[in-house]
């Protein structure tokens, strides 16, 4: 089984917001991303899984696929009260306790990345664990994937932020194998 993790193209927000669960719109950019993306993924998926957030639905749907599931466990991590506001309009107390333990420590009324690493968890063992599929497609966030690999390859979480996960990329997961085999297939 190989199993496609695909992070959304481009949002159309400025640099510096932080927008987790925000569901805003794409970049202009999107149809030639999605060309450029197209280049390095397989044309057609048995199935395709997809945060419901319009930056990844549209992706799924331009995606060829026999079924799309769209699955709130897949959303980005829930930044709370922090969502939409410019980074560095955030409380500096509050961002760097955060930052110091993004693990344990949640945005006000937000979540922790232990938490997201929770709903992964129970996203795959609901979808993936047993499904037996040739190609699927799971088109996410950035801190989602982060989370998957640190599922497949049994790591500590803060130690995935050593993957870079560009917009519009993808990291294949091949679970045909006695050892499951990751490819970085970004840009």
């Amino acid at each position: 089984m190989e199993i496609y993790l695909i992070r959304h193209t481009k949002p159309k927000i400025e640099d510096g917001i932080c927008y987790g669960q925000s569901d805003i719109d794409l970049s202009p950019s999107f149809e030639n991303d999605f060309q450029n993306l197209m280049q390095k993924i397989p044309s057609s998926f048995d199935i395709i899984f997809s945060s419901p957030l319009k930056r990844c639905r549209a992706l799924a749907e331009k995606l060829n696929a026999k079924k799309i599931i769209y699955d709130n466990l897949l959303i980005e991590l829930n930044f709370g009260e922090w969502e939409m506001k410019k980074w560095d309009e955030i409380n500096k107390d509050d961002l760097n306790k955060w930052m110091s333990n993004y693990v344990n420590v949640s945005p006000p009324g937000g979540e922790n990345y232990k938490q997201l690493n929770e709903r992964v968890k129970q996203f795959w063992q609901k979808n993936i664990s047993e499904l037996n599929k040739d190609k699927i497609a799971i088109v996410t966030h950035a801190g989602v994937i982060r989370a998957v690999l640190a599922i497949m390859l049994e790591l500590e979480l803060q130690k995935t932020f050593m993957f870079s996960i560009d917009y519009c990329s993808a990291t294949k997961i091949n679970l045909s194998q006695t050892i499951p085999s990751l490819n970085f297939v970004n840009k």
